[in-house]
C-alpha cells in the first residue's frame, strides 16, 4: 500500500510542479489575495476528481475517444487566449497592490475561472487522467497511488498559495504587477499556441 501511495506521491509531483496554466492562475490570484485558497483547494479537489477517475477507467476511455481531446483543445486553446488578453491589458495599466484591491472580482468568477484553466486545458486530461491514471491502474493498490498523487496536488498548491500571498506586499510597486501580468500573458498565449499548433490526434 505505501509503495503506491509514495509513487503516486511523486509521478503526481513531478508534473503538477512544472509551470502551466493552472500554477499561473493561482500564483496570480495568491499575489492578488484574491480568495486564492478557495482557488487552491479547487485544484487539487479538480486533481484528485480526475486522477480517480484516470485511475479507475477514465483514462482508457479518453484513449479510445481521441475526439474528446480535440474539443478540449480548442476550447481550452479559446479560453486561454482570451485569460491572456485580460492579463496583458492589465499589464498596460499602472496599477498597485493597492489599487488592484480596490475592484475584486467575486469569489464566483473567480472559481469559474480556476474550472475553466484547470477542465478546459487539454494538458490536465494528458497529464492527470491519461499519464498518472493509467499509471496508477497498474500498482498494487490503485487506491493509495490516488491517495498519494492527491497528497502531492495538496501540498503544491497550498504551498503556492500561502507562498505568494505571504510574499505579496514586498511585490505591491505598479511595476513588478506589470512584469507578472506579462508574464501570465505570456504563459497563456505560449500554453495556446502550442495547443493549436500540435497535430490532431
Amino acid at each position: 500500500m505505501w509503495q503506491s501511495y509514495i509513487n503516486g506521491l511523486l509521478v503526481a509531483a513531478g508534473l503538477i510542479i512544472a509551470l502551466g496554466a493552472q500554477n499561473a492562475f493561482v500564483l496570480a490570484q495568491s499575489l492578488r489575495r484574491e480568495h486564492h485558497l478557495p482557488v487552491a483547494l479547487l485544484c487539487v479537489t479538480c486533481d484528485a476528481l480526475l486522477v480517480t477517475a484516470g485511475v479507475f477507467g477514465l483514462a482508457a476511455l479518453l484513449a479510445q475517444i481521441p475526439l474528446l481531446l480535440g474539443v478540449a483543445r480548442w476550447g481550452g486553446a479559446a479560453f486561454l487566449l482570451w485569460y491572456g488578453a485580460q492579463a496583458l491589458l492589465r499589464a498596460c495599466r499602472p496599477q498597485g497592490l493597492e489599487q488592484r484591491a480596490a475592484a475584486p472580482r467575486s469569489l464566483r468568477t473567480v472559481l469559474l475561472a480556476a474550472l475553466a484553466v484547470t477542465l478546459l486545458n487539454p494538458h490536465v486530461y494528458l497529464d492527470t487522467v491519461l499519464l498518472i491514471g493509467s499509471l496508477g491502474a497498474q500498482q498494487s493498490v490503485p487506491g493509495a497511488y490516488a491517495m498519494g498523487a492527491a497528497s502531492a496536488s495538496l501540498v503544491w498548491f497550498l504551498s503556492l498559495a500561502l507562498g505568494a500571498a505571504w510574499l505579496a506586499p514586498q511585490l505591491a510597486r505598479p511595476l513588478t504587477w506589470r512584469l507578472i501580468d506579462l508574464a501570465v500573458a505570456l504563459m497563456m498565449f505560449t500554453i495556446a499556441w502550442q495547443l493549436l499548433a500540435a497535430p490532431a490526434a
